[in-house]
């Protein structure tokens, strides 16, 4: 972990138990596992609500991937659990994660995120060189080792905190300021182009814009840059034939059923075949080697060929429950920056996963991008669950917020020990 690592994980623990020196490490590590952590009752009600709903979403999400996975692992690999049991682990380190932002104030967070932000720049830039860099698809956005570091996706979190600092304070800035970070943030988003990866600069660069827009800079700006990212996206998919064939392919993937429309063919032909009801968990027809990629970027076709209409419409609901929440917590939150990081993880949880979707059915040109807490990789779960936490956290800290206790009892019986211990 390095030493500032390890000091950051030390300083945590003694901020989280100053009033109480005297706690035993067992009560140190029941704050860092789920449904052992008993301060969650004196949270506010929507931090309460989004870690549940994270909880449920990350569940099914297991089991999607278990159903979508199975076939393939076993077919590769001679283990149907393989990439599930890979899974497992990431979700451990993720929700680790997870209880360690969830319980860390906003400040020390956002004290520490331009070092995570020039880390992961570095990193992306790491990986455009040859013998570094794994190639996947044809796209350099992995670091060769042990353990593949995607940096594009690790950084999201990151980039949606800083943003929000730089635009939260925007009129408080010099120009050197604003323009040293507007420069940081369009190498983030062309470097992530240069791998090339234009779905997820694509959700970056949107993601920094809407946060922009949240802040309430001039439309001149906005306008501006908009129109930028427009001519950069236009120029990505001119001088890339692959991408063009993409969109082309999208506007009529029956052209060309078995060549560059192929994957959006058998995703609509999983999709289709779930009907009202779907075909039963696990018994997905397109998974058994028709649909390409169905534990990454075609997942949700699975999820709908097992689940139906129905499943669909109960999936849309959890992403309109959590948007909702996410925009209250938005709304509730007095200070700016934390407004704003709230709208930001609101953006890639939800956004995201509108764009998994719309690429899924053919309303979107095919890309790359994986549904949060359901594709199968350790980047994407751990960016993830650290974008969740943040959101949690900033409803946790709004002064807003009503706290609503579970148990109003045990509550104050807390509080008397907490006086008594102090005396």
């Amino acid at each position: 972990m390095g030493k500032f690592g390890l000091n950051r994980v030390i300083s945590f623990l003694v901020y989280t138990y100053s009033t109480s020196p005297s706690v035993p490490i067992v009560k140190i590590i029941r704050r860092l596992i789920p449904f052992l952590d008993d301060s969650v009752n004196s949270w506010a009600l929507e931090a309460r609500l989004l870690r549940w709903l994270t909880m449920v979403w990350l569940f099914v999400g297991l089991a999607v991937l278990f159903s979508a996975s199975y076939p393939v692992a076993d077919a590769k690999f001679q283990d149907g659990l393989y990439y599930f049991k890979r899974q497992l682990i990431w979700v451990v380190v993720g929700i680790l994660g997870f209880n360690i932002i969830v319980n860390t104030p906003v400040k020390k967070i956002t004290g520490i995120s331009h070092w995570f932000i020039f880390l992961m720049l570095l990193l992306i830039f790491v990986t455009l060189i040859p013998g570094l860099g794994k190639s996947d698809l044809g796209a350099a956005r992995r670091l060769l080792g042990p353990v593949p570091i995607q940096p594009s996706e690790l950084i999201k979190p990151f980039l949606v905190i800083q943003s929000a600092r730089l635009f939260g304070q925007w009129d408080k800035l010099t120009w050197r300021v604003r323009f040293t970070w507007l420069g940081v943030f369009g190498l983030v988003v062309l470097g992530i182009l240069a791998q090339p990866n234009l779905s997820t600069a694509a959700l970056c660069g949107m993601t920094i814009w809407l946060i922009a827009l949240g802040a309430g800079l001039p439309y001149k700006y906005l306008g501006s840059t908009a129109l930028g990212g427009i001519v950069l996206a236009t120029l990505s998919i001119s001088i890339r034939e692959y991408q063009r064939k993409r969109v082309m392919s999208f506007i009529n993937p029956w052209a060309d059923a078995t060549g560059n429309g192929y994957q959006l063919v058998q995703s609509l032909l999983a999709i289709g075949s779930g009907g009202q009801s779907g075909t039963g968990y696990g018994l997905s027809q397109q998974k058994l080697f028709y649909l390409p990629i169905q534990d990454t970027d075609f997942i949700f076709s699975v999820f709908a060929e097992e689940f139906g209409f129905v499943g669909c419409m109960v999936l849309l609901s959890l992403l309109a429950i959590y948007a909702t929440l996410g925009l209250i917590v938005a709304i509730k939150a007095t200070n700016p920056i934390y407004r704003l990081i709230a709208i930001g993880i609101t953006v890639v949880m939800v956004g995201q996963s509108l764009l998994h979707i719309g690429v899924t059915t053919g309303a979107l040109p095919t890309t790359g991008l994986p549904l949060p807490l359901f594709s199968y990789g350790g980047n994407s779960m751990i960016a993830s669950l650290l974008a969740a936490a943040l959101l949690v956290r900033v409803a946790r800290e709004s002064s807003e917020a009503e706290v609503v206790p579970i148990n109003p009892e045990l509550t104050r019986t807390k509080r008397r020990r907490r006086i008594t211990t102090s005396r």
